[in-house]
Parts: C-alpha cells; sequence; structure tokens
C-alpha cells in the first residue's frame, strides 16, 4: 500500500525513518512526492494562464482571495500536531537559526534586487512582501524528496508562519516605507486573519476529532492546490497589464530572490556548523516563500498598484519548479554522502 504526501511526512515526522519501510513502498512514496512537485505546479500554471486570458471571468474570484488563502492555511493547520510545537523545545538552535535566517536573508535579498534591477515601486513593494514572508508549506515536501530533516521543516514553517503578524509589517515598513504609506497595523491584523487564526483552527479541529483528520490527510495536498490555483487566478485580472509590460525583470527579481535564498540558507548554515541535513532542510525553507500570503497582502493593502501582487503570483509557481531541482540534487548528494560513509563498513 502506498503513503500519500501527507501520510509520507507523518512517518518523517514522528521518527519513523523510510528505511524500516520496504522498497516498493518508498518508490511509491518518492512518486507520491513527485506529484506534489511537478503536477501541482502545473495546476496553478494552468489557472494563471486561463485567468490572463479571460481576466473578465476571473476577476469574479478577486473578492474571495482572503477567505481563500484563510482556508489554504487551515488545511496547514489540520496537517500539524502537538509534537511539531514541542520540538521548538527540543531544538532551539537549529529552530532559532531557521527563522533567523528566512527573516534576514530574503528580506535582505529583495532589497538587494530591488535596487540592483532598478525597480518600479509597484514590482519592489512585491518583491519585499514575498521576502518578508514566512516559509511556504511546499517545502516540507520538497524537504522529504531531497532527504532533508522533514520534521525540522514542518517546524521552521510553523514558527515562522505565526511570527507573520509581527514581522512582516516591520519588515515591510523598514524596507518599502519610502515607495509608499504603509499602514503596519492593519497589515498585522490581516495576516492574524488570513494566517494565524486559521492555522489554530487547524490544529485545534485536529486535536478534537484526531481519526476524521487523518481519514482527510491524503487529499489536503490536493485541496490546498486547488485553493492555491484559485488565489492565483484571482489575482492575475489585476496584473495583467504589467505582466504584458515588464513580465521579463518580474521573472529575473523572482528566479534571482529565491535562487538568493537557497543559496544564502545552505551557506549560513554550513557556516555556524550544521550537519549536511540540517544545511539543506534551512537551504529550502528560506528559499521557498508563502508567496500567496505576499500577493493577498499586495491586493489588499496596495489597491493603487495592483502589479504589487505580480511577484507573489509568479513566485508561488517558480518556486515549486524550482523546488523539485533542488530536491534532486541536494538527494543525490545525500544518496553519494550515504554511500561513501557506507564503504568502510563494508571494507571491514
Amino acid at each position: 500500500m502506498a503513503y500519500s504526501v501527507a501520510e509520507v511526512i507523518e512517518l518523517e515526522r514522528n521518527g519513523v525513518g523510510v528505511k524500516k519501510e520496504r522498497a516498493a513502498r518508498l518508490s511509491a512514496e518518492d512518486r507520491s512526492a513527485l506529484v506534489a512537485v511537478t503536477v501541482f505546479p502545473a495546476i496553478i500554471v494552468i489557472g494563471a494562464v486561463w485567468a490572463y486570458h479571460f481576466p473578465t471571468t476571473a476577476a469574479h474570484l478577486t473578492p474571495y482571495v482572503s477567505p481563500g488563502l484563510g482556508f489554504i492555511m487551515f488545511t496547514m493547520g489540520l496537517t500539524l500536531t502537538l509534537e511539531d510545537f514541542r520540538r521548538v523545545a527540543e531544538r532551539p538552535l537549529a529552530v532559532a537559526l531557521g527563522v533567523a535566517a528566512q527573516y534576514v536573508i530574503m528580506p535582505l535579498a529583495a532589497i538587494g534586487l530591488v535596487h540592483l534591477l532598478n525597480l518600479p515601486a509597484g514590482i519592489a513593494i512585491g518583491v519585499i512582501l514575498v521576502g518578508t514572508a514566512p516559509g511556504g508549506t511546499a517545502s516540507n515536501v520538497v524537504a522529504y524528496l531531497a532527504k532533508a530533516d522533514v520534521a525540522l521543516s514542518v517546524t521552521l514553517t510553523t514558527v515562522s508562519t505565526l511570527l507573520a503578524p509581527v514581522f512582516t509589517p516591520l519588515l515591510v515598513q523598514w524596507l518599502a516605507g519610502t515607495l509608499t504609506e504603509i499602514d503596519g497595523g492593519a497589515m498585522a491584523i490581516s495576516i492574524l486573519k488570513t494566517v494565524v487564526i486559521p492555522v489554530v483552527g487547524g490544529v485545534l479541529l485536529r486535536l478534537l476529532i484526531p481519526r476524521v483528520i487523518d481519514r482527510l490527510l491524503p487529499v489536503l495536498p490536493w485541496i490546498s492546490t486547488v485553493g492555491i490555483t484559485l488565489v492565483v487566478a484571482a489575482l492575475v485580472p489585476g496584473s495583467v497589464d504589467a505582466l504584458r509590460t515588464a513580465v521579463g525583470v518580474v521573472f529575473a527579481a523572482v528566479i534571482l530572490h529565491n535562487l538568493a535564498g537557497l543559496a544564502f540558507g545552505y551557506g549560513v548554515s554550513k557556516l555556524t556548523g550544521q550537519e549536511a541535513r540540517t544545511c539543506r532542510t534551512v537551504s529550502i525553507e528560506v528559499g521557498m516563500q508563502n508567496s500567496g500570503l505576499a500577493a493577498t497582502l499586495a491586493k489588499t493593502h496596495f489597491p493603487a498598484t495592483p502589479e504589487a501582487a505580480l511577484p507573489g503570483v509568479i513566485f508561488s509557481v517558480w518556486h515549486n519548479i524550482s523546488g523539485a531541482l533542488i530536491a534532486l540534487i541536494y538527494r543525490r548528494r545525500a544518496e553519494a554522502q550515504a554511500r561513501t560513509q557506507a564503504a568502510p563498513d563494508h571494507a571491514s
């Protein structure tokens, strides 16, 4: 019997190593995880292309952007357990490093790209919003594929998400305050409503009816993907003009931003003496953002510059594609390292 992506993460989270499972199951788990980082982005791309060609129809979805993001975060909460929160106390240094890297590397990379590429104000705001967002939930599946620390990945995503109402508004005010007027308090309340409260609600519901939620775990990734697709499609109509005029520079900013997060996340972890598995985890966590939140905040708080949502929309697709590629690279490195370590044992 094959495991779903959610069940794979649950096994890793609870310390049930895949080495204890049969090889047939391992390949099935890998296939399930690969679906998450290949088919899911394709679905999102289809939704975005449809919205681009039929913006009038897609615009009917726009009023539901915030509720849609709230629903996505609610499904994230359903996948969490109390063990994820206990792990913060068990591994404080690794968690602190990952969260600090999240809220330092990506914001600094964002403002660096704004100046390097001389981005117009609206696009610059969008890039900064992506850079100051918490980690994205897709990082957990990519961490599994990359043979990284899935338990740590889940914990980092959870902690950075819960801290977002504090750090995201403060960082946006600091980095984008010269570009436009920003109401940090209103942004913090938006994040509480659309992110924190739904996540906490999902956690509480799983505590109340764990058996029911466990049965739903296999379909939650698909439900979440549909939700993300609808949110992206709802945001595209307001960015159609920007897509036609600035698509090249936005793609450049998004790709460089993502690669900077992946590279510096790994480098900082390495410099602080972390093991290779932790380095891979922090790299993935820092490089993959909750870009859906960034796009939603852009639409809600910067209506005068609809193009501000564009970096978040494009990042939502790109970081899944790059995530699949980096997972392949990291996985091969991990397997090569494992073979090297096993060689002396066989020789003896």
